[in-house]
């Protein structure tokens, strides 16, 4: 997969890594980079192209996919996190959640896919996909671990057309979502060129940092090795 000459979409594209990926994409020679977001007057990359696009609404979703046309990627980035607990007083937030970053992927996926012919999916997942930290975060854990086993069943559905589809997993990079986070953090810039390069390069999965990398490779041991000590397991 070349970005050279593509003509993509990035979901969620008004800040943090959507706007990475719409000024890296533009960087590397793509023809036209449809920047999304549910209020496209928040769009400032020059170059791009502001669409409006809600994930979690089938309507904005079928408007975009009638202006867009033909694509050749696809960016799975938007996304959100509520704090909410799986046991907490209500299921409202890890609804919401679920509508974004599982429902909202997939119905952008489905509106999408049958353009993406020889093209390719790049979907943004977490370390979280893999493990639970702490309670504020696991209805986003569980949102994300749906996303990649998504992300895993797109690949296998769509192999037929030669679609490439790509999952990019990260832990920490300085976006608004980790604002509140005070660890070492990677600029969206570096992120979003390791996933990029790790497209045109046809991996099927890209691991951003070593909190991750930590995380996955802890899937094949006792889970009691891992959660016994969670910041020596990542950082360590």
């Amino acid at each position: 997969m070349q970005i050279n000459g593509t003509k993509a979409l990035v979901t969620g594209a008004n800040r943090g890594l959507g706007k990475a990926f719409v000024e890296a994409l533009l960087a590397r020679g793509a023809d036209t980079v449809y920047a999304t977001a549910r209020r496209p007057d928040q769009i400032t990359v020059p170059g791009a192209v502001p669409l409006r696009l809600d994930v979690t609404d089938a309507a904005s979703i079928d408007a975009a996919a009638a202006e867009v046309g033909d694509l050749d990627i696809l960016i799975n980035n938007a996304g959100i996190s509520t704090d909410a607990p799986l046991l907490g007083p209500s299921t409202d937030n890890i609804r919401r959640e679920f509508d974004t970053n599982f429902w909202g992927t997939l119905n952008v996926t489905r509106a999408f896919a049958p353009r993406l012919a020889g093209g390719a999916i790049l979907t943004v997942i977490s370390a979280l996909s893999w493990y639970a930290f702490a309670p504020s975060s696991n209805g986003y854990a569980a949102s994300k671990a749906a996303e990649w086993s998504l992300t895993n069943g797109v690949r296998l559905e769509l192999a037929g057309q030669k679609t490439q589809v790509t999952a990019l997993a990260l832990a920490i990079a300085d976006t608004d979502m980790m604002a509140s986070v005070d660890i070492p953090k990677l600029p969206p810039h570096e992120v979003v060129a390791l996933a990029l390069d790790g497209l045109e390069a046809g991996q099927l999965e890209v691991i951003a940092d070593r909190p991750t990398a930590n995380v996955k490779a802890s899937l094949s041991r006792d889970p009691a090795l891992f959660y016994a000590d969670i910041p020596g397991a990542l950082f360590g």
